[in-house]
């Protein structure tokens, strides 16, 4: 038995990750929404998990779990860190320019993409598979360092010049292959452990849809009401014949509320005529737990407009034991764990 269970888990797809850093610098304002002179981002699997811009000048976290796990201390290094690296672009933008022979009138960008791959092993830590240590100017290849070489590759004649430069400095060469293969794995390690322990302790809301009357006797109130889930972030949506209302037809919302037991909760209420024979709908989803479920309040709102009914959604629960289910084989698959 022991046999098979080596030889399957030896057909496992072994699990990889990636932790990606992006930093890209204009040589001056292109006055276009979205784009900033400088921004910076972090991706953890090309997933988005923390943003600076020379806008905000803060470095800010993208993802719940990045928020939770990280001190305010880290947030403040960070945005350091990010803007020294803006005055770093800015200098060099102009030596490029000179170097280029270019002047002001257009504007140039200047891109760093550096971090790494890692593979899971078979006691959970990630082991390095491949480094990036790149930069591109005006959206061409201008420098990148070859890890397995130790040296830095110049695509382009212009680069020349920065790479002798570089390839002189010991320590910026050292330093370099250390950060690919060690730190950045480090901290890719830290994320990865954050995030999977945040969807491990992810717990589905309970959803409910009801009806009351209002002070308007033509009138009644649909609620839908989402509660008991963690982490907050979700999204709740009352829609009429599948258009997703907002305050502009009255829709009102609680907020995302703390129940007290480290859980949330949340409310949208719409009025609407009695006599409306519209498809009403409550749609709920929380991406963390993997819930995601849609429920009518039936053919004629008028039905449940004797009182404050209460009507649990049905299916829900079955569906819950479904998606932890699911999730708790994803994590195993995904710790290496063979099922």
């Amino acid at each position: 038995i022991k046999h098979i269970y080596k030889l399957f888990c030896a057909l496992c797809v072994q699990e990889s990750h990636s932790l990606t850093y992006i930093y890209t610098a204009f040589s001056k304002p292109v006055g276009l929404p979205g784009l900033h002179e400088f921004t910076a981002m972090g991706l953890l699997d090309n997933r988005m998990i923390d943003y600076f811009d020379s806008d905000s000048k803060v470095k800010v976290p993208r993802q719940p779990w990045m928020k939770e796990r990280l001190s305010p201390e880290y947030w403040e290094k960070g945005t350091q860190s990010r803007l020294s690296k803006q005055q770093w672009f800015t200098f060099n933008i102009d030596i490029l320019k000179k170097r280029m022979r270019q002047n002001d009138t257009d504007a140039h960008v200047l891109q760093w993409r550096h971090g790494c791959e890692g593979v899971r092993q078979p006691d959970g830590t990630l082991k390095f598979t491949r480094g990036m240590d790149m930069y591109s100017y005006d959206g061409n290849d201008f420098l990148s360092f070859d890890d397995a070489t130790g040296v830095w590759v110049a695509p382009i004649n212009e680069a020349l010049q920065t790479k002798r430069k570089w390839d002189e400095v010991q320590v910026l060469k050292d330093y370099t292959l250390g950060y690919l293969e060690h730190e950045c794995i480090d901290w890719m390690q830290k994320f990865v452990t954050y995030q999977q322990k945040s969807l491990s302790e992810a717990i589905p809301p309970e959803v409910f849809v009801y009806t009351r009357n209002t002070e308007v006797e033509a009138n009644v109130a649909l609620s839908c009401m989402a509660t008991g889930f963690y982490p907050k972030d979700i999204i709740l949506q009352i829609k009429r014949n599948k258009r997703v209302l907002s305050k502009e037809d009255g829709l009102k919302t609680t907020g995302i509320r703390p129940n007290g037991d480290d859980t949330f909760q949340i409310r949208h209420t719409v009025a609407i005529l009695r006599t409306d024979l519209s498809t009403y709908t409550c749609e709920v989803t929380h991406l963390a737990s993997g819930l995601h479920v849609e429920k009518e309040w039936g053919e004629n709102p008028s039905a449940y407009g004797g009182g404050a009914i209460g009507v649990a959604v049905g299916g829900v629960i079955v569906l819950i034991v479904v998606v932890v289910a699911a999730i708790t084989i994803i994590i195993l698959y995904k710790r290496g764990v063979c099922v």
